[in-house]
């Protein structure tokens, strides 16, 4: 069974060096989630899981995530056909975060229909900083990336369901 509960946290040493999983989950009761294509370790997307988005990935082996914008849990892919197969789940040394290694299919991971939702890289020297596309936009420009009207009709457009991003997502 998979708690939230960040009252009794298991000793440092259990955490970072023991074999028990024990998931902490932020003061909402969400987890960050990294996730990478399993055929060259690309990063896809990131996203949050809560317990029960957590409990389905592992069961199923398919990943469910939790929106924040809309709170409702989402398995990934039941409406932009954009699968995700499980096939490591990993988390990092005090388990306050996971990075899955997946099985894409379907298409791109993104809202937009690209591969990746991490497309644009910031460019700091100028003012104001300036989004770039990456050197692989090519390769997601042949995806066709979806129109406005059909990014919100994917399972994880929070963006243009109203989320605002703040420093503190």
């Amino acid at each position: 069974m998979i708690t939230r509960s960040r009252a009794i946290d298991p000793p440092k040493l259990e955490l970072e060096e023991g074999a028990v999983f024990t998931p902490r989950f932020d003061a909402d009761g969400l987890i960050v989630c990294v996730t990478r294509d399993v055929q060259d370790g690309q990063i896809l997307m990131l996203a949050y899981m809560n317990t029960e988005a957590l409990r389905l990935t592992l069961e199923t082996g398919y990943a469910h995530y939790w929106s924040r914008s809309r709170k409702t849990l989402w398995r990934k892919g039941d409406k932009s056909g954009q699968s995700q197969k499980i096939v490591e789940i990993r988390t990092d040394c005090d388990q306050d975060a996971l990075l899955l290694t997946v099985e894409q299919s379907g298409g791109g991971a993104c809202h937009t229909g690209r591969r990746s939702c991490f497309y644009r890289k910031i460019i700091a020297a100028e003012n104001p900083a300036k989004l770039v596309f990456t050197a692989d936009y090519t390769d997601l420009v042949l995806q066709e990336p979806k129109p406005p009207e059909r990014r919100a009709e994917s399972d994880d457009a929070e963006i243009l369901r109203g989320a605002k991003p703040t420093l503190a997502d």
